[in-house]
């Protein structure tokens, strides 16, 4: 679903020579999106960062990284410079970090760089109350604000005294002091003004602050330098005034800051990096060349493990940000820029797909999502991503994508051709990883008509109601479903003629992260996971859905926390779309014992999470209707939340509890941890918890049950175990079988479990994964050491349960090892 409003869009586009700023060309820039660098990742960590010396080192690290050949050349500061303000009441800096700031920019610009300034809307105390006079006029800072004082951005305080001072751009001298404050920055040379804290948007979502105007003006100034100079506006902006957003500035800001700002122990994490991709549906039509571009936030991923993600998190985070063509920019360090940064931003086939200025559109949603971006020389950008934490193969079928063929698929990651792909194009893909490709396609298919169900038709209960929508389909959604387990939820009832899977598209609407949990026919719930920038607006996301002959009934709701609001439902197809191979079970749908309870938690699957277990047997997390179709192994993920070392205790189908120890840094992001199990053909029950006196398990946000799945080019198998009996080195040999070197080849994960659990017993790997193999030539086999810690309670006759998970090639070639193995 479009929002409504495009007859508003046809007629500022129909205004362009009376409104020359109303493209994404507003103020002479924005034609491609930037490419650079900001300062306020690395500020979240060092609050001293901000000085004029570090960013003359910045500087001078870009110009020296390989990274400006490839167009990399802002120079962003965020937050901080300001110390006082001049004799026209516009802001200054303090000049004990940064003494000579124009001096700063002409050494940007001498190092072919670009240079950005922050800055907020309003005007703050200090210069209100010196009212000083403004620049060119007869007019005063106090002439401007508004009376009695009012909120002037999303900073302030409450009114009397907001301290960010609200302006009246109705009041003579208002335009005329912004116009000096933009003079004052454009003097210094500054080629870029992020405008924070703007309204609607940065968590005030109404009109009761609206920095419409101030942006306006803010637009409306940097033309009157007659300088290229971009603006971006900022934070977390409503989707619901995005016309105004393009109009006057080049790009908006979609999300919230992509850092953890002390919340977690690193810069980033992967929920903060997966919540763009949800948050890019709703917004993935309101950007291109002509729209402005949507700003996903600073792409942290040059510096290490700081980063807080793996390699393969980070390839995915900067593919959701090419193929959405929004600024790329990097935090951190550029002083100690990784190889990992380094290879990806040198490599010129990357950085063009997100500079194509072609943004993506989803074409599947859910946890394995598939992108596509149409090119003007015909050719395809397709991104596969896998949402999950375990490895799973992902099938695209290219009549989904509306054509027959493709005749050439290159992977832009490996720069590699992969050849002709007739139908379909199936690939395994790493927990958290992703696929980038370039197809050449063939022939056309046209969409199959799909049958809707509107929300005014679903059967409602509990406080669900139908409320109006003027920009939904039929004029009205279902507000107020989820927050309960048992009521609150909207079932359709949806007809096909044949049983098979089907896709189903969801047309729902969110400001922020949700979540919509559906159940198809009473079987197991499924998790959408949601983002998105207005409550008014609808976006559409389309997953499978497998359904029988005759009637069904779908079900909506959410048994930890509200719902995204829905506006409809559509089914299409004929029955052969590709079903998912895994099964996601929320906690907070779990059969609960004792102590345990549910809690929100924005970034977790379902928007909930279960704590308060474990300190004994009775505090526990069931879920007593496991299901999958065979006996055998499986993958089991756990997603956990945790500061600090906390210790689960697994069991399946009542056998003994396998301890499971995990670390991290915040319970308010989930992280995924991987063990193989043995489950029976049909229904299985998996409880975790702690029974050990004052050993509370981790926050416990979901599990997720899959296949173990692997490639055959990469092989491995443990070929040599040395060392005492309590510290064994387990030599882990990996072969290449494929027809090519396999590049850059990782240990991704590598655990242990005894098969007599309960004993006592436990083997703990001792270096953390991932870890670098090296390239590993055709026919050729390289091998790794992984020391193992095991307790005095092992015996030499003891066996343990090896899931290894290994990749080369950028996770292109992903291989598993399960073995049963001796101590």
């Amino acid at each position: 679903m479009r929002r409504s409003s495009l007859p508003s869009l046809v007629l500022l586009a129909g205004l362009t020579t009376l409104l020359p700023h109303a493209s994404a060309q507003v103020n002479g820039s924005g034609h491609k999106p930037y490419l650079g660098w900001s300062s306020f990742s690395q500020q979240t960590l060092d609050g001293n960062f901000l000085t004029q010396a570090n960013m003359i080192a910045q500087s001078d690290a870009l110009k020296t990284s390989g990274l400006q050949e490839h167009g990399f050349v802002y120079i962003n500061l965020d937050s901080g410079w300001q110390g006082s303000f001049d004799q026209n009441g516009r802001p200054i800096p303090n000049t004990t970090t940064f003494p000579d700031i124009k001096a700063l920019v002409d050494h940007i610009h001498a190092n072919g760089q670009k240079a950005g300034l922050y800055w907020i809307p309003g005007i703050e105390q200090p210069a209100v109350d010196g009212n000083y006079p403004i620049l060119g006029t007869q007019y005063h800072t106090q002439d401007i604000v508004v009376t009695p004082l009012a909120k002037g951005n999303a900073f302030a305080g409450n009114p009397p005294n907001p301290y960010h001072d609200k302006i009246d751009f109705t009041k003579p001298g208002a335009q005329e002091y912004i116009d000096s404050v933009v003079a004052l920055f454009s003097s210094w040379g500054f080629d870029f003004i992020k405008l924070d804290a703007v309204t609607p948007g940065s968590y005030s979502n109404d009109l009761s602050i609206d920095n419409r105007a101030d942006v306006e003006a803010w637009s409306k100034a940097i033309a009157k330098t007659g300088r290229p100079i971009w603006l971006t506006v900022s934070w977390q902006l409503s989707q619901d005034y995005a016309s105004v957003w393009q109009q006057w500035s080049n790009a908006r800001r979609i999300d919230d800051d992509v850092e953890c700002e002390g919340r977690c122990a690193t810069l980033t994490n992967w929920p903060r990096i997966v919540l763009r991709e949800y948050d890019n549906v709703g917004w993935q039509h309101e950007t291109g060349a002509t729209l402005g571009w949507n700003d996903m936030d600073t792409l942290d991923v040059g510096d290490g493990a700081l980063d807080g993600l793996s390699d393969d998190e980070k390839q995915t985070a900067i593919t959701i940000w090419a193929v959405a063509s929004s600024p790329m920019y990097l935090g951190g360090d550029l002083t100690k820029l990784d190889d990992f940064a380094k290879s990806a931003f040198t490599n010129d086939e990357l950085i063009a797909v997100d500079q194509s200025g072609r943004p993506a559109v989803q074409v599947t949603g859910g946890p394995q999502p598939v992108w596509m971006s149409k090119q003007a020389d015909g050719s395809i950008y397709v991104a596969l991503y896998n949402l999950n934490g375990l490895p799973s193969k992902i099938t695209v079928r290219w009549s989904d994508l509306g054509f027959r063929s493709a005749i050439a698929v290159r992977d832009v990651w490996n720069r590699i051709d992969l050849g002709a792909s007739p139908a379909v194009f199936t690939t395994t893909i790493l927990g958290h990883g992703s696929r980038l490709l370039k197809v050449t396609p063939f022939g056309t298919v046209s969409a199959p008509a799909g049958r809707v169900y509107e929300a005014e038709s679903a059967t409602l209960s509990g406080s669900t109601y139908v409320s109006q929508c003027s920009a939904c389909s039929g004029g009205a959604k279902l507000s107020y479903l989820g927050a309960s387990p048992t009521t609150n939820n909207a079932t359709f009832n949806v007809y096909v003629e044949e049983a098979g899977t089907y896709r189903m598209e969801v047309d729902a609407m969110t400001q922020g992260p949700r979540a919509l949990v559906y159940t198809v026919n009473g079987s197991h719930p499924a998790t959408l996971n949601m983002g998105g920038g207005s409550f008014n607006l609808p976006q559409a996301t389309t997953v499978p859905v497998t359904l029988l002959a005759g009637n069904n009934t779908i079900t909506f709701g959410n048994p930890g926390t509200y719902a995204a609001d829905l506006d409809r439902i559509v089914i299409s197809g004929n029955g052969n779309a590709i079903p998912a191979d895994f099964t996601t079970y929320e906690a907070e749908a779990a059969q609960l014992s004792g102590t345990a309870s549910v809690g929100g938690c924005s970034f977790c699957s379902g928007g909930a999470y279960v704590g308060n277990y474990g300190d004994g047997s009775q505090n526990a997390v069931t879920f007593p209707n496991v299901t999958v179709a065979q006996a055998g192994s499986y993958q089991l993920e756990i997603d956990y939340t945790t500061s600090g070392l906390r210790t689960f205790y697994i069991s399946v189908n009542d056998g003994p509890a396998t301890p499971l120890e995990v670390n991290g840094s915040t319970f308010d992001s989930p992280v995924p941890v991987l063990l193989p199990v043995q489950l029976h053909a049909g229904s299985n029950k998996i409880v975790i918890g702690n029974p050990n006196s004052g050993g509370y398990a981790p926050g416990l946000d979901s599990i997720t049950v899959g296949p173990i799945v692997g490639s055959s080019n990469l092989t491995a198998a443990i070929t040599n175990k040395t060392g005492p009996d309590l510290l064994r080195v387990w030599q882990l040999s990996l072969t290449n079988a494929g027809n090519a070197t396999a590049q850059n080849a990782h240990l991704n994960s590598f655990m242990l479990f005894p098969l007599t659990a309960g004993t006592g017993c436990y083997a703990k790997p001792l270096l953390p994964t991932p870890l670098p193999v090296g390239s590993i030539s055709t026919g050729s086999t390289r091998s790794i050491n992984m020391p193992v810690v095991l307790s005095p309670l092992c015996h030499d006759d003891d066996t343990y349960h090896l899931q290894a998970i290994f990749s080369a090639n950028n996770g292109a070639d992903v291989g598993n090892l399960t073995s049963t193995e001796t101590h």
